[in-house]
């Protein structure tokens, strides 16, 4: 009779592929180092294969090592599936969703938003994730995560999708600023301002851009910036102007600096926030209710009025968001 890996064996072996260390790898799967050690030798005589190379400092996986990882973390995925629709069952609106969110998101929504499902969901515990987009896509698609909530325009190819709310761009500048005390800009008063984005890898960057396909061109920037911390910091520092989402002027992104955050005059211009899971997830119950509440949420918030942040209804999050 055949013998077969078990659950375990393969939960080993993709800890020491992404730790690519035994003590680090057996400390993720809460076991003993010779235990973790000894599971992953009896793979390598289960299947015949070298896994690992070892040394003193560190672990190689070899390259049918690695083969064999993938293919542990989509059985170890689909076991988690198959675990995942009894809980279902019984109830999709309790336990814990792994949530990736990106940075320009996650801090202004998250802290005032978890209290409120807590509130409605008591049952449901969130783990949390900050990175940017592609890396989070990544892990939703191989089952490290099970929600991941981004802004759009992006393909992110076969997910389920929600839309949330339009999160409208303003224009932030110094408050001496011949701008700052306007109630909106037009696009005739931006020419030759001097602006600054994030760096061109961030999604902010691609989200901003086309605020200026029909507006005037600007004079070119001698500064970008890595976070958004970082470019209110400069711009409160007087080396030029910015567009930043209406989230994070709401969440406090401008406290402490000495900047003023003016709407845009064609009110357009904006990047949507939505949630993405994956299509065949037995979840998918519990991940609209969290949905339904990011929008109950987002319409109730003070200080937010009709030109600002915008819930989207359910009609509206059917239609598709990506890049053409």
């Amino acid at each position: 009779m055949l013998s077969y890996p078990n659950i375990r064996h393969l939960a080993f072996l993709v800890a020491l592929a992404e730790q690519r260390h035994f003590r680090k790898a057996a400390e993720v799967c809460n076991v003993s180092q010779s235990t973790l050690s000894a599971g992953i030798a009896e793979l390598e005589s289960l299947l015949g294969v070298r896994i690992a190379e070892r040394d003193r400092r560190s672990v190689m996986v070899t390259p049918d090592g690695l083969r064999i990882v993938e293919q542990a973390r989509r059985v170890l995925h689909e076991t988690e599936q198959l675990l995942g629709l009894g809980e279902a069952a019984g109830n999709p609106l309790s336990g814990r969703i792994e949530l990736g969110c990106i940075p320009s998101v996650g801090p202004f929504l998250l802290p005032r938003f978890l209290p409120f499902v807590r509130q409605h969901l008591p049952d449901l515990v969130f783990g949390l994730r900050e990175d940017k987009t592609p890396a989070l896509i990544e892990r939703l698609a191989d089952g490290r995560l099970d929600l991941v909530l981004m802004a759009f325009p992006y393909d992110i190819g076969p997910f389920e999708t929600e839309m949330l709310f339009d999160d409208p761009f303003r224009f932030v500048c110094p408050v001496d600023h011949p701008l700052a005390s306007l109630d909106a800009v037009e696009p005739r008063q931006l020419v030759g301002e001097e602006m600054m984005f994030m760096e061109r890898e961030n999604c902010l960057h691609r989200h901003a851009l086309p605020v200026f396909a029909t507006w005037p061109t600007l004079a070119d920037a001698a500064y970008s910036a890595t976070s958004l911390h970082m470019l209110t910091a400069m711009v409160g520092e007087g080396l030029g102007s910015t567009l930043l989402p209406e989230l994070a002027v709401l969440g406090g992104l401008l406290s402490d600096h000495k900047v003023a955050a003016v709407r845009l005059a064609d009110g357009v211009n904006r990047r949507t926030i939505g949630l993405v899971w994956r299509r065949q997830s037995p979840r998918a119950a519990g991940f609209r209710a969290v949905a339904d509440l990011i929008r109950r949420w987002v319409a109730g918030q003070k200080g937010n009025d009709s030109r600002g942040l915008r819930a989207i209804g359910a009609r509206d999050a059917e239609a598709p968001h990506r890049i053409t």
